[in-house]
């Protein structure tokens, strides 16, 4: 069964649910609602709540072990001996689930029936020619193992949908039953149903830590892994990138150093465009700009923010790039040849400050606009000018909010890739000339990760010891921005 359809009957037997539960409430009070305990609403949503979210629960674990036991049992049908050399166990499985694609594929299309799809004893060779006739991919003849995990796996991934299908509409039906038998005119119904969306909200905001604490450990245990079978000091200290996917990291130099030079260079040159025309367009709206201005200037600079970062990649890649090479390249402007091709540091620099100037701005407008008016009028009153009150009063006053702005700003310089990709190149390198190609650490996480990677070997598993690495950069940031916060605050309160 399709999952929408699973989801919509689980709603609409909640609803049914509440229906019921509301229409026994009522019956039970003889039609007059003084005598409930509860208005009758609550009654129906404790019937609801609890046909629909165990049911959900239970929908929620089963999506995820399914697909872990399917594997665990599948990839012990797979020999050692019948894995090519140099492929990974993840590799193997990968051609199973496709193998397994192509079985659906070729049941649907009429080219198999489900019957010769089941069947252990078919013919790999003509096998092989039906899938990749019915467009299937399938990259190599199909081995009989492999055909038998497939077929396997069809069989214990339908099945497991259709006993999931069958467990949580049962759930579902009970818990509405349960809902109900409960309902009565002295049942606190409103309680219960009190106490269930706090827990509900309580689960909710669990999420978001589970989420991070998740996110961390994957990187610190793969992180882990990778150090095994690298060594730890190449990694921090060496000075060049140049992996091999052939030598299982014999042949690989995997040095972080340019990587990290790359990063923290195009992020300076975005902050060194974005903080002074963000922060004085945040000070001209705030303080300068009549309404009508205001009004009109606000909403159009953050649309900038609205941009999807392809195409600010693209603007990089076809204006800013061929502009810059116009000015500083061979037979340029300036008549120097510091800059030879369109993608460098400067280009993806700048069109990333451009991207950040609505961070700066919008964020620095909002803290400027929440100084106290008391300050302003105390300034005026002392005889200070309107810059002057700017310059030793409001700003000050804002600093911190105004430091959060910029830090908020340089973790989204350091985490972006798109314009780095198209703006910067993809050369690993250590240099000083902002007219070079470079690299970030995001922009080869993306590129070490490409395709089907082989997580046994470093090449692969260097991309989370990267961003094990990023993270602990932009963890360092907030810690910096947390004091530089502290500081500056006690000193106007």
């Amino acid at each position: 069964m399709p999952f929408l359809w699973l989801v919509l009957i689980l709603l609409a037997i909640a609803a049914v649910g509440y229906a019921l539960g509301r229409a026994r409430a009522l019956a039970s009070s003889g039609g007059d609602i003084v005598q409930l305990h509860s208005l009758p609403v609550y009654y129906g949503s404790n019937a609801a709540l609890k046909s629909l979210v165990p049911a959900l629960a239970v929908l929620a674990v089963w999506l995820v072990a399914q697909p872990i036991y399917v594997t665990n049992v599948v990839s012990g049908m797979i020999p050692q001996a019948q894995i090519a050399e140099g492929v990974s166990d993840s590799l193997a499985l990968s051609e199973v689930r496709r193998i397994a694609d192509g079985l659906d594929l070729a049941v649907a299309n009429g080219a198999l029936t489900e019957g010769e799809a089941r069947d252990g004893n078919a013919d790999v060779g003509a096998l092989t020619q039906t899938l990749q006739d019915a467009g299937a991919v399938v990259t190599n003849e199909i081995t009989a193992q492999a055909l038998a995990a497939a077929q396997r796996f069809r069989a214990l991934s339908a099945g497991g949908a259709w006993a999931m299908t069958a467990v949580v509409i049962a759930i579902a039906v009970i818990g509405a039953f349960v809902g109900i038998r409960q309902t009565h005119k002295d049942f606190r119904a409103r309680n219960v149903v009190e106490q269930g969306i706090r827990a509900l909200l309580i689960a909710a905001s669990l999420i978001a830590i589970l989420t991070t604490l998740g996110i961390v450990l994957s990187l610190v245990f793969n992180t882990i892994e990778f150090f095994r079978l690298y060594p730890a000091l190449d990694f921090f200290f060496g000075t060049e990138w140049a992996p091999s996917f052939t030598g299982r990291g014999g042949a690989s130099s995997l040095g972080v150093l340019p990587l990290l030079w790359g990063t923290i260079y195009i992020s300076v040159v975005a902050l060194v465009v974005a903080v002074p025309i963000g922060l004085f367009s945040a000070i001209y709206l705030s303080e300068y700009a009549s309404p009508a201005v205001r009004s009109f200037a606000k909403p159009l600079l953050e649309v900038l923010a609205g941009i999807p970062t392809i195409v600010y990649g693209l603007f990089a890649l076809l204006t800013v790039g061929p502009l810059l090479v116009s000015v500083f390249g061979e037979g340029g402007l300036l008549g120097v040849n510091w800059q030879g091709g369109g993608r460098a540091v400067i280009t993806a620099g700048i069109v990333m400050g451009i991207m950040l100037i609505p961070f700066v701005s919008s964020l620095s407008d909002d803290i400027i606009n929440a100084v106290p008016q008391a300050l302003r009028d105390g300034s005026y009153g002392l005889g200070a000018t309107q810059s002057e009150t700017v310059k030793q009063v409001i700003l000050p006053a804002a600093l911190p909010g105004i430091v959060g702005a910029i830090l908020l700003a340089a973790s989204r310089a350091i985490g972006e890739t798109m314009i780095v990709v198209l703006g910067a190149g993809a050369a690993a390198r250590l240099s000083l000339s902002p007219f070079e190609a470079m690299t970030t650490v995001t922009a080869k996480i993306v590129s070490q990760l490409t395709g089907d990677s082989d997580f046994a070997s470093p090449e692969a598993l260097v991309a989370f010891a990267l961003g094990m690495t990023l993270f602990i950069l932009t963890l360092g940031l907030n810690i910096l921005a947390l004091h530089i916060v502290r500081k500056y605050r006690e000193q106007y309160e």
